[in-house]
């Protein structure tokens, strides 16, 4: 029994580590504000599918949040299935997606978002962090997917630094469903940071909506890597406080073996302010990534504007 104990605290002191997926280049080079604005156009990529769905006339749309874990080839063909024919998250009307690759080598040059956008017949928005340094490529990015057109775009580099300089980015658009404008961001919080820092990453994400009219309902989706003990009812008072509500209690998403121990922590989440939450659930019969994809269908109110 004590030799169990011990190993339990040993993968907890261990479980930071592993949460990373690829541990960055060590450097000591911290790029100026300046060094990034040179490089931030090219960490932007907005689009559309050559032949677009067309969206239902409803005040109910489904909405998808996934972390894939850089997945390519078969992976991603596989994940383009289910997001057509899965019970339950298939056929989405705005998917927010994290660690989504842009041609790198592990994921064979694909430019996934573009691919995910072409299949679906959807419009699309991806953004990278900057690096720490100049010749590195970008990490990875986040994205959104959309049946409607994606307005008022912002690409918002989240403030502290994990290891080896490393940024983490979040991106947020605008959609609009007849008189009714919707907020929605797709955010990946840093892993190895304190909860303060973190808690300072998730409060830009609230900083950036509240550029624009209190009453814009708005949708924050993604991996918020709340591990820490304290992290959950941190991240619910902080959200809370800013009028949003979540379907999502303590549920797990995300599931890895550390030394053959399954390690399981809720680090995803769907926030809503302005919208209702008519059905929701993890679909954790998908196991294409470490995470589980999160889905909600919501009800908007109908706001006429003229």
């Amino acid at each position: 029994m004590t030799f169990v104990i011990l190993l339990v605290v040993m993968l907890l002191q261990l479980l930071p580590l592993c949460l990373v997926q690829q541990p960055p280049k060590q450097t000591n080079k911290t790029p100026s504000k300046d060094a990034h604005l040179s490089t931030d156009a090219s960490l932007l990529e907005t689009g559309q599918a050559t032949k677009l769905r067309q969206p239902t006339q409803s005040n109910e749309l489904k909405i998808v949040s996934y972390n894939i874990r850089w997945r390519s080839g078969d992976d991603l063909k596989q994940l383009i299935k289910l997001f057509h024919n899965d019970a339950e998250i298939g056929g989405p009307s705005i998917i927010a997606l994290q660690e989504v690759d842009r041609r790198k080598k592990r994921s064979g040059q694909t430019n996934t978002i573009k691919l995910l956008a072409e299949e679906l017949g959807l419009y699309y928005v991806w953004a990278a962090p900057p690096t720490a340094n100049a010749d590195d490529e970008e990490e990875t990015g986040v994205a959104i997917l959309s049946v409607y057109p994606l307005l008022d775009i912002h690409r918002i580099v989240l403030p502290h630094e994990g290891p080896g300089g490393r940024h983490r980015v979040a991106v947020g658009a605008c959609v609009k469903l007849n008189n009714t404008e919707l907020r929605i961001y797709s955010a990946h919080a840093e892993t190895r940071i304190s909860m303060d820092e973190k808690l300072d990453q998730l409060s830009s994400l609230v900083e950036d909506l509240n550029q624009h009219s209190a009453t814009v309902p708005a949708i924050i989706m993604g991996d918020l890597n709340t591990w820490q003990s304290d992290a959950g009812k941190k991240t619910i008072k902080l959200f809370t406080d800013a009028g949003f509500v979540t379907p999502f209690g303590s549920e797990k998403t995300f599931s890895r073996k550390v030394m053959f121990v399954p390690i399981e922590f809720h680090l995803d989440w769907i926030w809503m302010r302005g919208v209702e939450a008519t059905q929701h659930g993890i679909d954790r019969q998908i196991n294409i990534s470490d995470h589980w994809p999160l889905w909600t269908t919501v009800k908007l109110r109908t706001i006429d504007k003229r």
